[in-house]
């Protein structure tokens, strides 16, 4: 059974998904919300961290024989966007687009599945003005006298739960119209801003204006999955304020728990200190294909690590993961094949272990380490170790599959067998003779606990 650090109870948690029914039928369905990007720039590499994170979680649902619905949102509007666009003297799409297709690009690049809703802000201010529209309604929000709404975080009796907050460090009445701040400044946020020239804006009962970024995410969710989430999955940074403050307004909008298990990932942080401009580490997937080093070495990088562990990204820990993957590849393209035949048993206890792993909160180092293990396993043939590789890449999702055999020559295999027969007689003179007319003919034979590994 799946184990997951629940952030809002602050331990581990068995997952049970609510029942859901179908034609009066229980379906094992989960139902995600995951954070997705602002689009005003590149994804950078500690975004891409979370993305795979939550990537994982899915494949290891699915592994568990859930059936998953997933939604993503794609911020479209807020503070950053329209500051870049005003800069830019362009409408706020024109710099959205671009990035949103660049986004997809590098999920596509790391082998991420597609989850079943990828939902823009934009699309769905309807929904967001209905979910203000009954916060006022019920007393937890109000409009300032900037003619913007606002929550009231006095009124939310169990505001900080999430992360921790004292009420005595709330500061009632005091409010704040950013979209991202820290906990000084704890204190009423907005869920819709009054229009400024130059802004994009929408109508609504208090005049022309946008959504604030919280209000997004708790609207888009309860549309695409009900009014409660089985799993909130997102980055750390995002816990406060962003998931403090979709608790707090959706539950005050329902009534009912928004969430059951919310799972956040560590930061990434960049030869020991966290990204920032000033420090010029903020590296995309194109800075590491400048390098040299390819998006599915990344996600490689990332498996090293569990996912609530800080990940340091160095370039020489890039350039081991990616020779870490090759060598995984090398080992595919080349067949081997060894007398030894393990039972069924000793096969299916690798599987079990694998499962494990990842039941256990996700720890992919482990299953990570396990896949090594097959590869090294003098028991187990060729087949049986490609077969357990494959399937444990349907969670670890590093393209394996894609990788070709190399094909050797006609001439080049019979030499081989021939060879391996005379080594079978202890004919180890005649057998060096065969291993230097394969090396002339341009082949590399190395022996292995295996078999021979030609290159």
């Amino acid at each position: 059974m799946l184990t997951l650090y629940n952030s809002l109870s602050h331990k581990k948690e068995k997952f049970k998904p609510l029942a859901h029914r179908r034609s009066g039928q229980k379906v094992k369905t989960v139902r995600i919300y995951t954070c997705g990007p602002t689009v005003y720039d590149y994804a950078h590499i500690g975004n891409l961290r979370t993305y795979v994170f939550e990537d994982l979680l899915r494949r290891t649902l699915a592994l568990d024989g859930y059936r998953v619905k997933q939604v993503m949102n794609i911020t479209d509007v807020d503070d950053k966007i329209i500051k870049k666009a005003l800069a830019l003297r362009k409408p706020i799409s024109a710099v959205t687009k671009p990035y949103t297709k660049l986004f997809f690009g590098d999920l596509e690049k790391l082998n991420i599945e597609k989850v079943e809703y990828y939902t823009p802000a934009t699309a769905n201010i309807k929904e967001m003005v209905a979910l203000i529209k009954k916060l006022v309604a019920r007393g937890f929000a109000y409009q300032g006298e900037d003619g913007s709404i606002y929550f009231d975080i006095s009124k939310f009796k169990s505001y900080g739960k999430l992360s921790g907050l004292d009420r005595r460090e709330l500061k009632s009445g005091a409010r704040v119209s950013a979209d991202e701040y820290g906990k000084d400044n704890a204190q009423d946020f907005v869920l819709w801003k009054a229009h400024k020239p130059g802004e994009p804006s929408w109508p609504s009962p208090w005049g022309a204006g946008r959504p604030g970024w919280h209000i997004e995410c708790s609207a888009m969710s309860m549309k695409y999955l009900g009014e409660t989430l089985d799993i909130h999955a997102g980055a750390v940074d995002l816990l406060f304020p962003h998931h403090e403050n979709e608790i707090a307004q959706s539950e005050a909008a329902t009534g009912k728990k928004f969430v059951r298990y919310w799972v956040h990932g560590e930061h990434l942080l960049v030869e020991g200190q966290k990204m920032s401009k000033s420090l010029h580490n903020i590296y995309t997937l194109r800075d590491l294909g400048n390098k040299g080093i390819e998006p599915l070495a990344f996600r490689y990088l990332i498996l090293t690590s569990h996912y609530r562990s800080k990940l340091n990204f160095t370039w020489e820990s890039a350039r081991a993961a990616e020779n870490a993957l090759n060598s995984l590849r090398e080992f595919l393209r080349h067949p081997s094949d060894n007398l030894v035949r393990a039972q069924a048993a000793y096969i299916r206890n690798y599987e079990k272990k694998f499962s494990a792993f990842l039941n256990k909160d996700l720890n992919t180092p482990e299953a990570l380490a396990l896949t090594w293990k097959v590869v090294r396993d003098v028991k187990l043939s060729f087949k049986t170790k490609k077969e357990l590789v494959l399937e444990f890449d349907k969670i670890l999702g590093l393209g394996l599959a894609a990788v070709k055999p190399l094909e050797l020559p006609v001439k080049i295999k019979k030499l081989i067998a021939e060879r391996e027969k005379l080594r079978t007689y202890k004919q180890f003179v005649q057998a060096d003779g065969l291993r230097r007319q394969i090396e002339l003919l341009g082949y590399k034979l190395e022996d292995t606990p295996g078999g021979p590994v030609v290159s």
